[in-house]
Order: structure tokens, then C-alpha cells, then sequence
């Protein structure tokens, strides 16, 4: 069951990758807390090299948005420390419970760079560095910074995919480094996609992960957002600071990146897109696909009725249970927890936990000897698919509104096909061509 639990939480809640280890994107384990903190004696000037190290996706789903880290090299001591905003583990108190709610405790931990290299090379992933032109006394600040966030009475914080992760606390810290004009240059700056596009643009490559996802995500991710909002992924922060200029208190025009040096390439790994895919029309064609399975069943159902009735009984009772499964979670999302990505979804509007009801219905159409009660069966199961079509249609239609806005055609294209074969319509279709044709 908790393997079960993990995996749905996994594939609904986008993550982003920590190591085995500790479940974060640390290949040793933190450092002891005393090793955090800072020293007593004062730094000398540039005595410590600043790198951001921009980790490539993983194999596991929370690895596919890639990871961030800043790594604080000490030139006196050679002493070289990763800083990791990522953490979390499964074997926290109620960690289940607390993620399935929305309240995701992760924590900030340092520990061996070199290690952490080593571990992602293994993994084969992606390893960028990019080192930092931050003035001394910046790098102090940062660096104390750092160290008191590693302890563990300050580690802890409430994580949020989108707003609050690993890579936007980089963020913040490199806007911290140049006075605030990181953000002023990115934080009304237009953005290239929304939140769900950027999402898409990681997922394209997994036909399940990337539908669900999009179905369980509501309206509110599909808003114009800033480079600033961008840059909860690390290789946006990348591309972003590389090319960034900044004045620093002594009126000096500084680049933010001196130096870009790569450590690893992955081998056979999936490519993050420059932009998403349209995946509607394979989700189409998916539908439609299933639609052809049931009419087929439909045509033995005329030549040999019993089997055929079992056919279409067990195929709706499975596509019931998979899309009442879906709504269920769904509904559990939008109104139970705080994962606020998640509300204001217009697919609830027709997957749902009443949807579950076409399982047994499903089954109860063909084990059923009664043939009128049989058929009053069958009306059941044709008025539930035919307000699953009715209610995709409208989650597409109400998008005329302002208030509605949502981006669902992956779910409509995927559903509508033969939730329309399995309803009224084709008994009102054969109606309306015998009333006009005569036939």
C-alpha cells in the first residue's frame, strides 16, 4: 500500500529529484551539524569560490525537472561543500500523510561536492557548473547564509512545486548577490510559457505521466507568467544567469557567470523540449483507438451475444475504474489539501468519484439473466457515458468565458471518443438518419 501511495503521489505532485540516500539530489549524507556552522574567525577576501551546479534530469519521475545546488569552495582549506534546498525522506514522521495533504516539509542540507558529483556522473546526469562573479563581502554573507539554513533547527521549510523549491531559493539567493536586480530585470519580465507548458516540456516523452499530470492540474498554471516565475527550474536560473550583467556597490559592471564548465553529458536520456509538443492529437488518436476495440465488441455482441455482452461489460467496467480512480484523486486534490495547482480544474466536471459507478454497472450488464433488467442496466451505463461527453464538451465550451481558461484538451481528446461511442449518441444518430432519410 505505501508503495502504491508513493506512486501516486509521485506521479501527481511534480517533484523534483533528491539521491537515494536521503531522497535528494545529494549523493553523501549531510554533513554533521557542527560542520555547518560558521566559522568564529573572519573570512579573508576572496577566499572562497562560488559555483552553481545545475544537475540534468533523472530516471525517476521527481528527477525529470533536473536540480540545483551551490557549491562554496574554501581555496585555504579545500574544504568544498554542496548546498542542497531539496531534501526530504520517506522515513520522516507522517511524511505520507503530510505529502498527500500538500504540506511538503523539505529541508536545506550541505554536504561533499565531490561526492555529488561522483553520484550524478553514475546516474548519468547532466552536470553543468557555472561559477560565480559575486564581490567578498557578498560571498560572506551568502555563505553565513547558507550555513545557518543548513543547521538543522532553521533546515526545515514548506515546500511548494512552483513556488517555493529548490531552485527558487537559488533563485532569491543569486537576486540577494546583486542587490535585487536579478529580480528587477526578470520579475516583470513576460515569460516564454506558462507553468503547465514548462511541465509538458519534461514530460512529452511519457504518453501516461504526461496525461495524468495535465488532468490533475487545474486552470491556474495556465496564466502568462514572469522569467522570474520561470526559474522554479534550475536550468531556466542556468540560462538566465548566464548572460546576466550587474552593477555591484562600487558602481562596477559585473557578469554574473565568469566561467561555464561541464562536467557530464548524459547518454540516451530523453532531450528536455525548447518548447512543448502539442500531445492532444496522439491522446486523439488513443480514443479513438479504444473506440474501434468497443465497436468491435459491439459487432460480436450482435453475433454471439453472451460473449459479446462480456466483452463491452468488462471493457466499461475497466475504463470506469481507471477514470473513476483518476476523478477520485482529483476530487480528493481540488478539495482536501493544500496543493493549490491543483484547484479550480473544470475536469471534475466529469471525472469524478462517481464515475466509479460503471464498474459494477459494467459488470451487472452481462452476468445479469433478467433481460429487462439487463436493459435498465445498459440505460445506466449509457446515461453516465453520455454525461461524461456532455461534460467534456462543456469543460471545452465554457472556455469562451474569461473565468475559464483551463487547457484540458489532452483529457477531452483522450475521453470524448468513446465516451460519445458508449452513450446516447449513436441510438440518437440512427434516430435523427431514420427520421430525415427514411432509413
Amino acid at each position: 500500500m505505501r508503495t502504491f501511495l508513493t506512486f501516486i503521489v509521485l506521479a501527481v505532485f511534480i517533484t523534483f529529484p533528491r539521491s537515494p540516500a536521503l531522497h535528494a539530489d545529494n549523493a553523501d549524507a549531510a554533513l554533521a551539524p557542527g560542520a555547518a556552522q560558521a566559522s568564529a574567525a573572519p573570512a579573508s577576501r576572496d577566499r572562497y569560490i562560488f559555483k552553481l551546479a545545475i544537475i540534468g534530469p533523472g530516471d525517476e519521475l521527481y528527477f525529470w525537472w533536473g536540480h540545483i545546488g551551490l557549491i562554496i569552495i574554501d581555496t585555504v582549506t579545500g574544504a568544498e561543500r554542496f548546498y542542497d534546498w531539496g531534501i526530504f525522506s520517506f522515513d520522516r514522521e507522517n511524511f505520507f500523510v503530510n505529502f498527500a495533504f500538500g504540506r511538503l516539509i523539505y529541508s536545506c542540507g550541505v554536504s561533499q561536492a565531490e561526492r555529488n558529483i561522483r553520484f550524478y556522473t553514475l546516474t548519468n546526469r547532466d552536470i553543468t557548473l557555472y561559477t560565480l562573479d559575486i564581490p567578498p563581502e557578498k560571498k560572506d554573507e551568502i555563505r553565513r547564509f547558507a550555513e545557518w539554513n543548513a543547521l538543522p533547527e532553521n533546515s526545515d521549510y514548506f515546500y511548494h512545486h512552483f513556488k517555493d523549491n529548490c531552485a527558487t531559493r537559488i533563485r532569491d539567493i543569486l537576486d540577494a548577490a546583486t542587490n535585487g536586480e536579478f529580480k528587477a530585470a526578470f520579475g516583470e519580465a513576460p515569460g516564454r510559457f506558462t507553468l503547465r507548458q514548462h511541465v509538458r516540456r519534461h514530460t512529452w516523452f511519457s504518453p501516461f505521466f504526461d496525461w495524468l499530470l495535465n488532468f490533475l492540474m487545474g486552470q491556474d498554471i495556465d496564466t502568462p507568467i514572469t522569467v522570474w516565475e520561470e526559474m522554479f527550474l534550475p536550468s531556466e536560473i542556468a540560462s538566465r544567469a548566464a548572460g546576466f550583467q550587474y552593477t555591484d556597490s562600487t558602481g562596477r559592471l559585473r557578469r554574473l557567470v565568469s566561467s561555464v564548465e561541464t562536467l557530464n553529458r548524459s547518454r540516451g536520456r530523453p532531450i528536455v523540449l525548447d518548447k512543448p509538443r502539442r500531445q492532444w492529437p496522439m491522446e486523439l488518436c488513443l480514443g479513438i483507438t479504444i473506440l474501434g476495440i468497443l465497436a468491435a465488441f459491439m459487432r460480436v455482441r450482435q453475433k454471439r451475444p453472451v460473449p459479446g455482452r462480456m466483452l463491452l461489460g468488462i471493457s466499461q467496467s475497466l475504463l470506469g475504474l481507471c477514470l473513476g480512480l483518476a476523478g477520485t484523486v482529483l476530487f480528493f486534490m481540488t478539495f482536501f489539501t493544500n496543493h493549490d495547482y491543483t484547484w479550480h480544474n473544470s475536469n471534475i466536471l466529469f471525472i469524478n468519484p462517481l464515475i466509479l459507478a460503471i464498474v459494477p454497472l459494467g459488470i451487472m450488464s452481462f452476468r445479469e439473466k433478467d433481460q429487462k433488467k439487463r436493459y435498465r442496466r445498459e440505460i445506466i451505463l449509457k446515461s453516465v457515458w453520455t454525461y461524461i461527453a456532455i461534460g467534456s464538451i462543456l469543460s471545452l465550451l465554457i472556455r469562451v468565458f474569461p473565468q475559464f481558461y483551463q487547457q484540458n484538451q489532452v483529457t477531452v481528446a483522450l475521453v470524448l471518443p468513446f465516451a460519445l461511442g458508449l452513450s446516447f449518441a449513436p441510438d440518437w444518430a440512427a434516430r435523427f438518419s431514420k427520421a430525415v432519410c427514411g432509413r
